[in-house]
């Protein structure tokens, strides 16, 4: 098992290696745009386990595998019964040894650790309850791509302290930027997460402060999926945190907006935002596939 990489959290690579991975999703991009033949996971497979229902995940993993040369077979909650009808331990030993590499989108992110603990194969989070890395590989690819390194940056978080949240909150860290968080008491992100980032994370209530100058403006669904029967409450508790024009004029003139999507327009964004010329989502869902594809290449080949 030494020398396998995973991809749990962004904390798995390093600073570097991250700055090298965007790097090289833009080239990527690059190259599938000029047409240029690139397949060096020729003959590897991609085991893609879903727990939780995805577009984005699902086509830019096995799209992404496909156009490097490999391949990717997709099992649905039916197919596998994760953790039910047999240990996630047992599930990792077997996956191991017939799958090059394994994407988990799952609920519980323990349910990624233990497979990682005795899988000989690379694996990686397509998302848990804790953390969505690869959706912020995409989301720092975009900013790059439009406005430069993210370094210095000042990032705002409007809403929910979700999965999402306490990945930018490592993507602070790892990218080296500020992140103001505006959300709500009793919706904060992980504590212990927000104290590892220091200086680099505030977290506030009013999201109108959070917004204020910042080069970036991000938000998620109020009610992530498994969290429907609470989405009255939700609405209640996050009516004063949709991203509105007059938010986004508290930002940075030249501020970007971002949503991992689906999004839900009228509620945490207005669609003058999102349908607006500050919103790149369609550049940050495309990016998803390119940063993927860099990631693959990262931990079955190598560095880059």
């Amino acid at each position: 098992m030494s020398g396998v990489r995973h991809f749990l959290t962004l904390h798995d690579l390093s600073a570097d290696e991250l700055q090298a991975l965007i790097r090289r999703a833009i080239e990527l991009k690059r190259m599938r745009r000029e047409g240029v033949p690139h397949e060096p996971l020729r003959g590897r497979v991609l085991g893609m386990i879903f727990e939780k229902a995805s577009t984005r995940t699902r086509v830019s993993f096995e799209a992404g595998m496909s156009q490097l040369g490999g391949s990717a077979i997709f099992l649905s909650p039916g197919d596998t019964q994760l953790g039910r009808g047999e240990p996630i331990e047992d599930t990792a030993r077997v996956l191991s040894r017939m799958v090059d590499v394994v994407m988990i989108r799952t609920f519980g992110h323990e349910t990624l650790e233990r497979f990682a603990s005795v899988a000989t194969v690379p694996l990686i989070n397509g998302l848990s309850d804790r953390f969505h890395p690869c959706q912020l590989l995409a989301d720092i690819q975009t900013y790059v791509e439009h406005r430069g390194d993210i370094r210095g940056r000042t990032v705002a978080w409007i809403g929910d302290g979700n999965n999402m949240c306490n990945s930018y909150i490592n993507a602070a860290m790892q990218f080296d930027f500020q992140l103001r968080i505006g959300c709500p008491d009793g919706y904060r992100p992980d504590d212990a997460l927000v104290a590892k980032a220091g200086g680099r994370v505030e977290v506030m209530a009013d999201p109108m402060a959070a917004a204020k100058g910042a080069d970036l403006v991000v938000t998620d669904v109020w009610a992530s999926m498994g969290q429907e029967e609470e989405h009255q409450r939700r609405v209640a508790a996050f009516r004063d945190y949709c991203v509105t024009p007059e938010m986004m004029a508290q930002a940075a003139p030249d501020a970007l907006f971002m949503h991992c999507l689906p999004a839900h327009r009228g509620e945490e964004v207005a669609a003058e935002v999102i349908d607006g010329p500050q919103s790149v989502v369609w550049d940050e869902a495309e990016n998803r596939l390119h940063a993927q594809k860099a990631l693959l290449e990262f931990l079955l080949l190598g560095s880059n």
